[in-house]
């Protein structure tokens, strides 16, 4: 460590916790006696969660998990409001839920532009073709127009070429609706994932903390016994959730039949999906190696006593 130190060939930070690893592991302390020497082991947990995200994010594991968990569930609003909770959800039982948010959202934001375009474009339908055909397509998935607005000016355009004011006041409002649902949902998923584990929110890790110093023998909150407790109330509280998105913004339909354009849009956004996950390629060997540390996270907790 001492060369590390004068030479800089790692940065400082990085040199600083090189003992977190390495006594450990070389067998000289147990991460009991090295992680007090630097702060409290409740923050150790909170900061191995930031690191994780950030790792996940530079290398787009999440972006890899959140399209393949949307092709499983499929393509209809609902449907999709429920695949980004999943994805959130499970990135935040062990991972914060601002970094959980932080990383869905833009992938939210990007599948809502290629579902419904930019929201300036549907604010006048006479100016349609002239934002669509000025603005470059920045921030999608990928290249593709704004299917639900043109398909729907398709189908309530008259004979002499007007589209109907109240139909497209109506489609404006259903689109505004759905777009919040897609927003808040990314959040609400958070906050409820992050109950399941200990490490999923800061408050849970407080919670252990206080316990172990009011009640130093006590080992009866530990990481699996939490998480037997909490993963079942959290599966109940996101279904529960989806369901009152879901609804109360009007992603549901109880027509059996659907529409050619709503068939036409789902088909289309779906290709945007597979295309953009095509796009990732064959997984790197450091996104494997993110992957495999992430799955190392997981799974020790629960064989561990405290």
């Amino acid at each position: 460590m001492a060369m590390y130190w004068c030479t800089e060939a790692l940065p400082l930070a990085v040199t600083s916790l090189l003992p977190v690893v390495l006594f450990p592991f070389l067998g000289v302390l147990s991460s009991s006696k090295v992680c007090p020497q630097y702060f409290l082991d409740t923050n150790f947990l909170f900061l191995s969660g930031l690191i994780m995200a950030s790792a996940i994010e530079e290398w787009n594991l999440h972006r890899r998990i959140a399209l393949k968990i949307l092709l499983i569930t499929g393509v209809q609003p609902a449907r999709l409001i429920l695949g980004m909770m999943l994805t959130t959800a499970f990135l935040s039982m062990w991972l914060s839920n601002t970094a959980s948010t932080a990383m869905m959202l833009p992938i939210v934001n990007a599948l809502l532009l290629s579902l419904f375009g930019n929201k300036e474009a549907s604010k006048e339908p006479g100016q349609l073709s002239e934002v669509t055909s000025d603005e470059p397509n920045q921030n999608k998935i990928c290249s593709v127009s704004s299917e639900i607005q043109q398909l729907s000016l398709e189908e309530t355009t008259f004979l002499n070429g007007r589209p109907d004011a109240a139909n497209k006041k109506k489609e404006g409002e259903y689109q505004k609706r759905v777009w919040k649902g897609f927003l808040i949902a990314v959040p609400y998923a958070a906050s409820i994932g992050g109950t399941a584990t200990l490490t999923g929110t800061a408050p849970n890790l407080i919670l252990i903390g206080q316990l172990k110093s009011v009640f130093p023998g006590c080992d009866v909150v530990n990481f699996g016994s939490w998480f037997l407790f909490a993963c079942p109330l959290m599966l109940l509280f996101l279904i529960l959730g989806w369901l009152w998105i879901a609804l109360f913004h009007g992603c549901f339909t109880l027509r059996v039949r659907k529409k050619k354009v709503e068939e036409e849009a789902e088909s289309r956004v779906k290709l945007v999906i597979q295309e953009d996950y095509k796009r990732l390629g064959p997984m790197q060997f450091a996104e494997g190696a993110v992957a495999f540390f992430f799955l190392h996270v997981c799974c020790p907790p629960f064989h561990k006593r405290s």
